[in-house]
This record gives structure tokens, C-alpha cells and sequence, in this order.
């Protein structure tokens, strides 16, 4: 049977580059990297070239790069390090109805602990809406955190816009860039962003590694407390090895970039155009041209996505119906819900996200299998019954 893997944005394959830099750190060089010794430096040395070629990926100095053990984490640091830290200045915190959960979950605390939090609605297509993200500052609004690009659908939301607003306000701006980073070309050094979090397993590193940029001069209030480990930011002997292969996938992504985001956006796109010629009521999700080359979010009418899912599964293609960290939730999407898509439309979503491995016979196998497994389920539901 062949095996088709589309569900890039959930994770991604280890590159063979990443995991051979990171085996001596767990064989010959195991030194703890803040030990001064013989065994410590070669660790130190490693964790700082990697700091470094983080670092390049989004276009900033490596000092302001904090290893993290994820975008959970980077999130979380961000949002309540900045609460914390400026607390006695404001109360109010905004972020869009969209974000991941790390974030919403994240503004939730905080308003169990006090803080005021607007959730920003955003249009059809996912993108924020500006006008009512503006008028929601007030002098009590201490930071403004707004994803890169949404996970679930791919829309990338105008950061830069929404950075410039923060500016003018004198409010912190954060971005979860854990969809972009390493995707499309990033340059941070001109841009008025003052947070941003990523995770290595999005970009073909491994798993439990993570960073959160930090600009200079931003205040924020450490969440893990402990040793004076990375700045004094964020406490906890550091797992060299990981980062080591955050580093190696951070520098060949840099490379990579622009050639990637030709062949996946050629690719979704002929995946995209190739479902819809053999399958009627199809609906995409997202917006149609601001969006990650990799991701293609489509809704089938009078389905629900979780049988399709499973019998994609038994063809051998993995696909899922939205964010890996919801998996399992009869919920319909809350990204897809604050898109003005109605709840059973909703549940009829799948994504596919596309990653280095995939190829054109992937698809042309996709675009194969799918269109009976839709007409089998359509048959079957008493939805298309009634939509005849």
C-alpha cells in the first residue's frame, strides 16, 4: 500500500541532516552546557552556534533567541511574562478568535487572574479585523498577540499592519509564528514585532524544542524559576541535543525557503484544483491567495470529516481535520466558527499540509482515492439525502 503523509502542520519528518548533528550530544558530548569544565564547553560552543543559526532563520541577534521546550511554552512565556511583568501598567490584553490554544488558553488564565481580554473577530477568508482590533486598545492594554499564520487554515494575517498599530500605541506586540517559521521568508529586524514563538518540529526538527524571541529591552517575567539558564529567561539545564537539531533544521530552512514555497504552492495548488474537478460541493477554506504554500483546508458538503479522515487512514494517507491539539474534540472548529462557517459545514472539514517529502504522484494518488470515499459517505448520509 502506498503511504502518503499530508499532515505537515501537526508535525513533520526528522531530516536525516538534523538527527546525525544531534547523536554525538547524547554520545561523546554530554557535558551540561552551563558546566565551565572540559565536558561543558564543547556543549556551551554547540548551544550558541545553534542560538546563532535560530537566530538567522527569523533575521535577529542570537542573544535575543530563548530555547524554550516548544511553542507551547514560547507562548506561554510570552503572554504571562509580559502580563507579569507589566501589571502595574495595565490590565488589558487582545489576541484574535482564531489563535492556537496555547494562546486562547494562555489569556484564559490571565482573566481567572484579573486581566481583561478582547478576542478579535476576523472575516471569511480568516484574516483579522483590523478596524475592530484598533478600536479595542485602550490605555490600560499592555500587549496584542496575533498568530503569523493560523494553523488550521493556512491564512496568513498581516503582522506587520498589526505591528505598526501596537508601535503607535506603545503596546507590546507577540506572534505565534509555530505555522510560518521556516515556511516563508522571515526578517525581524526591521519589523515592529517584539515577541515571536516557534517550535522545531514544524520546520523538520525535532520534537520538545522550541524558542521564543525575545526583542531587547522588552520586559517580561520568567515562568520557570530555577538557574539563571538562557538570560536568566527561562530556568532549566538546557537539552543541548535537541537544540542542536533546532539549529541544523533553522539553517537548512533558511536555504530552502524560496525554492519550497514555489514547489508547495505549486503542488497544493494541483491537489487543490484535481479534488474539486472529480468532486462536487467542495468549499475551500481560507484565504485563497494569502496563505502557507503548504496548507489546504477544504470543506465537503454533508460529510463529517472524521469519517473521511479514517478512511483516507485505510488508504494509507494521512490527512487530519484541523489542529492536532483538538484531535478527538467533537467540537466543531472555533477557527472555522469564527469564519462565519456554520457548525455541520464545519465538521465536514479536512486539511491536508503538504511538507518536502510529498510529490506530484502523491496527489495524483490522493485525488485518486478520495473521490469514491466521498461519494461512498455522501451516499450513506441523510444530509445528502435532503441536499439532492
Amino acid at each position: 500500500m502506498r503511504k502518503v503523509y499530508m499532515d505537515n502542520n501537526a508535525t513533520t519528518r526528522m531530516r536525516e541532516e538534523a538527527l546525525e548533528a544531534m547523536l554525538p550530544y547524547y554520545r561523546e558530548i554530554y557535558g551540561n552546557a552551563s558546566s565551565i569544565h572540559a565536558f561543558g564547553r564543547p556543549a556551551r560552543i554547540a548551544v550558541d552556534e545553534a542560538r546563532a543559526k535560530v537566530a538567522r532563520l527569523l533575521g535577529v541577534a542570537r542573544e535575543d533567541i530563548i530555547f524554550t521546550s516548544g511553542g507551547t511554552e514560547a507562548d506561554n512565556l510570552a503572554i504571562k511574562g509580559v502580563a507579569s511583568a507589566l501589571k502595574s501598567k495595565g490590565d488589558h490584553i487582545i489576541t484574535c478568535a482564531i489563535e492556537h490554544h496555547a494562546v486562547l488558553n494562555s489569556c484564559k488564565y490571565l482573566e481567572k487572574e484579573g486581566f481583561k481580554v478582547t478576542y478579535v473577530g476576523v472575516d471569511k477568508d480568516g484574516i483579522i479585523k483590523l478596524d475592530e482590533l484598533k478600536s479595542a486598545i485602550t490605555p490600560k492594554t499592555i500587549l496584542i498577540s496575533v498568530m503569523w499564520a493560523n494553523n488550521e487554515v493556512g491564512t496568513i494575517e498581516p503582522v506587520e499592519e498589526i505591528g505598526m498599530l501596537a508601535k503607535e500605541k506603545g503596546v507590546l506586540f507577540h506572534t505565534d509564528a509555530v505555522q510560518a517559521a521556516g515556511k516563508i521568508p522571515m526578517d525581524l529586524e526591521n519589523m515592529p514585532i517584539d515577541l515571536l514563538s516557534i517550535s522545531s518540529h514544524k520546520f523538520y526538527g525535532p520534537k520538545g524544542i522550541g524558542a521564543l524571541y525575545i526583542r531587547k529591552g522588552t520586559k517580561i517575567t520568567p515562568q520557570l524559576h530555577g538557574g539563571h539558564h538562557e538570560m536568566k529567561k527561562r530556568a532549566g539545564t538546557e537539552n543541548v541535543a535537541s537544540i542542536v537539531g533546532m539549529g541544523c533544521a533553522a539553517e537548512l530552512a533558511k536555504k530552502e525557503i524560496p525554492e519550497e514555497v514555489r514547489e508547495l504552492t505549486g503542488l497544493r495548488e494541483y491537489l487543490y484544483k484535481g479534488i474539486i474537478s472529480k468532486i462536487p460541493d467542495v468549499t475551500l477554506n481560507g484565504h485563497p491567495t494569502k496563505r502557507l504554500p503548504n496548507t489546504l483546508n477544504v470543506r465537503f458538503k454533508y460529510l463529517e470529516g472524521e469519517s473521511i479522515v479514517l478512511n483516507l487512514d485505510l488508504e494509507g494517507i494521512a490527512v487530519s481535520t484541523g489542529s492536532a491539539c483538538t484531535s478527538g474534540s467533537l467540537e466543531p472548529s472555533h477557527v472555522l466558527t469564527a469564519m462565519g462557517v456554520g457548525a455541520a459545514e464545519t465538521q465536514g472539514s479536512i486539511r491536508f499540509s503538504l511538507g518536502k517529502d510529498n510529490t506530484k504522484e502523491d496527489a495524483d494518488h490522493v485525488i485518486a482515492v478520495l473521490p469514491p470515499i466521498i461519494q461512498r459517505l455522501r451516499d450513506m448520509s441523510p444530509l445528502y439525502e435532503k441536499g439532492k
